[in-house]
């Protein structure tokens, strides 16, 4: 009579829904891999679209702050 219900209870147990414990666990560590997730993305996004350093830019010489004219 004991092992049978063990295994009658053992269901309910492990039910998401009926054992807060295991699901706020889960959710907890849920939402922590979401958060990693989410940061690492993000940096790897601002890794790709860095600032590569100063471009060689043409500028005419009439435009300088001292102009220069022909």
């Amino acid at each position: 009579m004991d092992q049978h219900q063990e295994v009658s209870k053992d269901p309910k147990l492990k039910d998401f829904a009926y054992s807060w414990v295991n699901s706020s666990v889960f959710l907890f560590y849920l939402q922590v891999f979401c958060v990693v997730a989410f940061l690492i993305g993000a940096c790897w996004g601002l890794y790709t679209h860095r600032y590569k350093g100063k471009p060689e830019v043409n500028v005419p010489g009439n435009t300088l702050y001292t102009p220069q004219y022909k």
